[in-house]
């Protein structure tokens, strides 16, 4: 229930105000639970209602929302609430009418608000000020009323945070109105099959499906399909919907839920009938800041198919695929972070994300059940960090990370290490071979140490330094353990688990090419890691893009740029050659035909749209390109492009106000920064020469420039 209340503030001066930008605001993380709910329950297998299978938090239903004025003039003020609300001035509850005479001068405002169905929210528009993250909010205000009618302003122990806000700048859009955009989109082609028609929209696409002309009385009957052959199995698609029309004029109808497809195949009874079919394409609207461009057209096609498919898995959240789960999962998210840094730089979907993933206390589980996706959750706050700078999130949100942590801490066996108990998903990948998934597994300790890290920094953050101490010795004990339990000397690489006290013999590549990134490796254990178990061409295969992208970012650490070049050409382009349109959960190059659709034991239950298929954005932006930040929100930053085998290459990395331009070929690299300030690296074996600045040698054949914001630095040399 949205109702509106203007408080009229009498002119106590002829001083006139600018009007103050106002927003909806609310409790924080309370919109995106609420919104998580609404859009992860409206998964359906077939056309059944699938709901997710782990814990789902709600919003606060009452909340109170209050800021202090120190108004020179008095004012009119707007207020607008979704929910039922009263109003406290100074302590006392407005009578309920419109307009009250106030005084200039310090002021205390506050408004209760509670809504069962939607979140309370509000939205406070004066001349001077309005309401916005500055705002303070609590679920619990702890205040009575006394006997004269004011309140006890005596709310001890009452945690306020600061309020939640996104981009609802009007009165007109409140939060539980929010929609993603849509846009009309025509079919490519139709095709007659058999008793209905197969309609093709040219590529993997989402959103509405819209009949035109649709007239007469029968059942109308819909099949989705990544492919014609899921569309036209009418037993087997994952997808479908059935729908009784009775409709004697001729009109359009556009379905009600949104769904994802490239084919449809449409049947219908009775006397229906219809003119065409079209379909409005749902979506995010966000801007493409990062580019990417070279004289490699497959690699240009595979840059453009994996920035489509990252749109298309970004929606009110990072979602894992479009067709089939459409659920927020943990693993999936935080590789779509490091591809939102390097191609959208939207930092509110990385937050909405998170706060949907952690949800409230008490914690009950892992995040999404899964111990590993527990880990990520904490290791994407790292990286948000580092990407965005944004202290206030761990400001506001470390008392939930300390109780998430605490959780696992209370888990630990008796080795202080994680193991999977009952309830526990222990995840990892989905693997062509086996490995177990009991006792203690070295990935999951690995994860659990980069966590503690993660902990100890947060805390650092907070000035908690008895928690950072703590945090940082549990860490570092656990990273001892990791190599004094799971190294090995004969195998020269980390072993896999141990049960019960007894090792396996077992090497998988995750936890070596883990440590590899988290740069827990000396030279000679790195070295032992690439050659028996990265570039070991009888090493165990991975052969999904989920740890294809961590494969190929450890190797690109290493120096292998060619090679991850032409993996990329071979997996993403592998997919390509198949038809593919976006990129998959899933690729083994071995199998042929519609073993590329099946999966969990159904024909087409793989997702042909998967957000962890998207990693060449991450790849080409952050090593070839070779931009990332080296201070908090690309204060500093460092620049360091490598063609590998390409003859040229250009692209653009956003951050947090602007972005880094780079342009390399094998003579001349070109860069310039909108925002920090950092360092230009490059390797050149003729001395280079530079428009501006100074070059510094600090090898042999390796150098390095100052960038400054607001110039182009060109380089002259032979790279």
């Amino acid at each position: 229930m949205k109702r509106i209340l203007t408080v009229l503030f009498f002119v106590l001066s002829t001083f006139p105000l600018s009007a103050q930008d106002a927003t909806w605001i609310y409790y924080p993380g309370d919109f995106e639970i609420w919104l998580g709910n609404e859009t992860q329950n409206r998964r359906t297998e077939r056309d059944g209602f699938f709901p997710p299978f782990w814990k789902m938090d709600s919003h606060y239903v009452a909340v109170e929302f209050s800021t202090k004025l120190v108004l020179p003039v008095a004012e009119e003020v707007e207020i607008y609430a979704e929910g039922k609300y009263n109003i406290k001035l100074d302590g006392k509850i407005l009578p309920a009418c419109n307009k009250i005479t106030i005084p200039a001068g310090k002021h205390s405002l506050n408004i209760k608000v509670h809504n069962q169905a939607h979140v309370p929210a509000i939205y406070v528009k004066g001349q001077s000020f309005g309401s916005d993250e500055s705002w303070k909010v609590t679920f619990e205000d702890k205040e009575w009323i006394d006997e004269s009618g004011k309140a006890s302003d005596t709310s001890s122990g009452t945690a306020y945070l600061q309020a939640g806000r996104w981009n609802f700048n009007s009165p007109d859009t409140p939060p539980s109105e929010f929609k993603l955009a849509v846009t009309p989109m025509t079919a490519a082609g139709t095709e007659k099959k058999g008793a209905g028609e197969l309609i093709d929209f040219g590529k993997e696409t989402f959103g509405y499906v819209k009949f035109h002309q649709l007239k007469g009385k029968g059942r109308l009957n819909i099949y989705y399909g990544e492919s014609p052959e899921e569309a036209l199995s009418t037993t087997h698609c994952e997808t479908l919907d059935r729908i009784d029309i009775d409709n004697p004029s001729a009109n359009d109808f556009t379905l009600e839920d949104s769904k994802a497809y490239r084919y449809i195949y449409v049947e219908t009874d009775g006397d229906l009938s219809y003119s065409s079919v079209s379909m409005l394409y749902e979506y995010l609207p966000l801007d493409y800041r990062g580019q990417f461009r070279c004289n490699d057209e497959l690699i240009n096609r595979i840059w453009d198919i994996s920035a489509y498919t990252m749109h298309l898995t970004s929606r009110e959240f990072f979602i894992d695929g479009i067709k089939r789960d459409r659920w927020i999962w943990s693993g999936d998210a935080y590789q779509s972070y490091l591809m939102n840094y390097y191609l959208f730089f939207d930092s509110h979907s990385v937050t909405r994300t998170m706060l949907n993933l952690r949800g409230k206390d008490p914690v009950t589980s892992h995040v999404n059940t899964i111990m590993d996706y527990t880990f990520y959750w904490f290791i994407g706050v790292y990286d948000y960090l580092q990407y965005t700078g944004d202290r206030e999130f761990v400001k506001q949100f470390y008392p939930r990370m300390q109780s998430l942590m605490d959780f696992c801490l209370s888990r630990r066996n008796s080795n202080g290490m994680m193991e999977g108990l009952a309830g526990d998903w222990v995840f990892i990948d989905w693997a062509d071979f086996k490995m177990s998934k009991s006792g203690e597994v070295s990935f999951e300790q690995l994860l659990f140490c980069r966590s503690l890290e993660t902990m100890a920094l947060c805390a650092d953050i907070m000035g908690d330094t008895e928690h950072e101490a703590r945090y940082a010795s549990l860490a570092s004990d656990l990273k001892s353990k990791l190599f004094t339990s799971f190294w090995s000397a004969n195998k020269n690489a980390f072993i896999h688990n141990r049960e019960n006290g007894v090792m396996s013999e077992q090497v998988t590549p995750f936890t070596n090419m883990f440590a590899v990134l988290f740069d827990y490796l000396d030279a000679e254990k790195t070295k032992a890691v690439k050659d028996n178990v990265l570039l070991n061409t009888n090493a165990l295969k991975i052969t999904t893009p989920y740890m294809r992208f961590y494969e190929l970012e450890a190797l690109c650490k290493l120096g292998e740029y060619n090679h991850v070049l032409k993996e990329i050409r071979d997996y993403w382009g592998g997919m390509l050659n198949l038809g593919a349109t976006s990129f998959w959960e899933k690729y083994n190059p071995d199998e042929t035909g519609t073993e590329h659709l099946a999966m969990y034991g159904r024909p087409f239950g793989k997702s042909l749209c998967h957000a962890w298929g998207a990693s060449p954005i991450y790849l080409l932006g952050k090593y070839y390109l070779g931009v990332k930040p080296e201070k908090e929100g690309y204060k500093e930053f460092s620049i360091s492009p490598v063609l590998g085998d390409l003859k040229w290459m250009e692209g653009s990395v956003p951050t947090p106000k602007g972005d880094i331009k780079v342009y390399m070929d094998k003579k001349q690299i070109k860069v310039s920064a909108t925002e920090g300030e950092g360092y230009l690296y490059f390797t050149s074996s003729g001395k280079p020469k530079i428009n501006i600045g100074d070059i510094e040698q600090i090898a042999a054949n390796r150098y390095r420039v100052m960038i400054d914001t607001g110039e182009e630095y060109i380089i002259n040399g032979r790279f």
